[in-house]
C-alpha cells in the first residue's frame, strides 16, 4: 500500500523544459490506472425523471407563443428589407436627378453666354438713337434713390426732388 495520501491530482507531476525560449511546456506524469476512480452512475427517482421529461415537453400556449413571435420577427424583417431597398432606389433616383440638373445648367450656361455674345451693345445704341429717336438722359433727369431691400420696387407716388 501507498504511504502518499495526497489526492491524485496533487500527484501529478510537472517538468518544464526550455526548448530555447521563454515558453514553458508541462510534460504531466499521468496516474496509475488504479488510482482512478470510475464513478458510479447515480440512482434517479421517478419523480424525478418525470421533472424531466415534463421540462422538456412544450406547452401549446408556448408554441403558439413562439409561433407568433417567429411571425412577427420574419414580418419586421421583411420590412426592414423593403425599407433598405427604397433608400437605395431613391438614392439612386437623387443621384440621377443631380446628375441630370447639373446637365442643365451647363446647357443653359452654354446657351446664355452664346445670347449675350450674339447681342451687339453698340449696334442696339445706334438702332435706339437713330431709328427710334431716344436720347441719353440729362443730370437733372436722373434721380438717385437708396433702395432699403433688394427687392422690386412699385411707384405709388413722385418721387421727391432734392
Amino acid at each position: 500500500m501507498e504511504t502518499n495520501r495526497r489526492p491524485a491530482y496533487r500527484r501529478q507531476m510537472y517538468h518544464y523544459y526550455d526548448y530555447g525560449n521563454t515558453v514553458r511546456k508541462p510534460n504531466e506524469v499521468f496516474p496509475k490506472h488504479e488510482e482512478v476512480h470510475q464513478v458510479e452512475p447515480k440512482k434517479v427517482s421517478r419523480q424525478i425523471r418525470q421533472n424531466r421529461k415534463n421540462a422538456l415537453r412544450m406547452s401549446k400556449g408556448y408554441v403558439v407563443f413562439l409561433t407568433i413571435a417567429v411571425a412577427i420577427a420574419f414580418v419586421v424583417c421583411l420590412q426592414y428589407l423593403q425599407l433598405c431597398s427604397e433608400v437605395a432606389n431613391r438614392s439612386r433616383n437623387i443621384t440621377s436627378l443631380q446628375r441630370e440638373l447639373t446637365e442643365k445648367k451647363e446647357v443653359n450656361t452654354i446657351r446664355f453666354n452664346n445670347a449675350i455674345d450674339f447681342v451687339n451693345l453698340e449696334e442696339v445704341r445706334k438702332k435706339a438713337t437713330e431709328k427710334l429717336g431716344m436720347v441719353h438722359a440729362k443730370d437733372g433727369q436722373i434721380i438717385i434713390y437708396d433702395n432699403p431691400i433688394d427687392n422690386d420696387i412699385k411707384q405709388y407716388k413722385e418721387i421727391p426732388k432734392k
